[in-house]
């Protein structure tokens, strides 16, 4: 299998796997860049997955559908006018003659969800589309800072290895606000020099995993002394902030960092 992540839009990756003849798309929130890549690489579109409504990540969806006769497969409790097959939490669906379980992880919207394969070339591979990003984590539009913080410790407790393919290229901006908030972590400041490099290389900076996203995302670093202590400072949190609060508190400060 192999992974290619496609630039779409300002910002976006759609993630494309593939075995050599068929492929499957992530959130393809324009259809030309999939358009181009299949018809490059020689490939038949079997599916389509997609995290969460927002339309920079449903955008290309109807058309890829009717052009290629993709399997859709969405959110069951997100409103998506696309006809496709619809999943909750607990499900498992084969895609590419692989298991890919379905994850609920709500925050950034009501219903959003992400696409786990566990037995994907050796290695999990994890589509989380806007809850997790390499560094960060998504905004809360619609869902909760306690939903969130379940939801980005949920992905936190997958193995180690697992790739994490997160839909925007925030890598370099995130790591900026990690260093305020932890500015002495020597691990964020080695994956921040190989970002940089990476960017300046023209290449994605993802995918991360999540043994590299709990030594450098303050997110899921909320219960280390030095990030705990650095979110009370600023927010004048009491010392026996809850996690959830500090989690709360982080996530503001990151909507007002510049």
């Amino acid at each position: 299998m192999k992974l290619v992540a496609l630039p779409a839009l300002t910002d976006n990756y759609i993630w494309l796997l593939h075995d050599g003849e068929q492929a499957l798309v992530v959130d393809p929130g324009e259809p030309q860049p999939v358009r181009t890549a299949l018809n490059e690489l020689g490939l038949r579109l079997a599916a389509i997955l997609v995290t969460h409504h927002h339309a920079d990540h449903t955008g290309g969806v109807a058309a890829l559908a009717k052009e290629t006769g993709a399997a859709v497969h969405l959110p069951a409790h997100e409103l998506i006018p696309v006809d496709g097959h619809r999943h909750a939490e607990g499900a498992t669906v084969a895609i590419l003659g692989l298991p890919w379980q379905v994850l609920e992880v709500p925050g950034h919207t009501r219903g959003h969800i992400a696409w786990y394969g566990a037995e994907v070339g050796g290695t999990p591979l994890l589509f989380c589309g806007d809850t997790l990003f390499s560094a960060g984590c998504g905004r809360l539009f619609e869902g909760t800072a306690q939903q969130m913080h379940a939801s980005v410790s949920r992905l936190a407790a997958l193995p180690e290895p697992t790739r994490v393919c997160c839909a925007h290229e925030y890598t370099l901006s995130n790591l900026a606000f990690a260093r305020a908030v932890e500015p002495h972590n020597l691990e964020r400041d080695r994956y921040e020099a190989l970002c940089r490099h990476r960017r300046a290389q023209g290449e994605p900076t993802l995918p991360s995993s999540i043994g590299l996203e709990r030594a450098v995302n303050p997110f899921l670093r909320c219960g280390e002394v030095a990030v705990r202590d650095a979110v009370i400072r600023h927010a004048g949190l009491p010392a026996d902030a809850d996690q959830v609060a500090l989690f709360a508190a982080l996530r503001r400060w990151k909507d007002e960092f510049r």
